[in-house]
């Protein structure tokens, strides 16, 4: 069971790093705003996007959190375990996602040309 386990986190983690470690284009970090500035004109502004962790910050605490404890469930108490570990890891990790470590916003600002 072991060589199993251990094999399958040697093919999982590759294939879930390489995609991280890609770099992305900066076309694709930025988009098109529409700014009307204080005499009604609109002018149409390329601002950066957000990261993706920026973007999706509650969803990746959470998932995280549940697979942590899923697999430290799974390692001391079984099937059953694994599933009580899920759960306690989705709640701890959404109680630190929403209540102890609140979002800050930054607000950028518009780039002139």
């Amino acid at each position: 069971m072991k060589k199993y386990i251990a094999t399958l986190l040697m093919i999982i983690v590759p294939a879930v790093m390489i995609p991280l470690a890609m770099p992305v284009t900066a076309d694709a970090q930025t988009y098109v705003k529409r700014v009307v500035g204080r005499n009604g004109r609109v002018r149409y502004v390329r601002v950066k996007k957000p990261g993706f962790y920026r973007r999706h910050r509650n969803a990746s605490n959470i998932a995280i959190g549940t697979g942590g404890g899923a697999l430290l469930g799974g390692i001391l108490g079984g099937g059953k375990g694994a599933l009580i570990g899920a759960g306690v890891g989705a709640g701890s990790s959404a109680l630190y996602t929403y209540k102890l470590n609140k979002k800050k916003k930054r607000y950028y600002k518009v780039r002139r040309r």
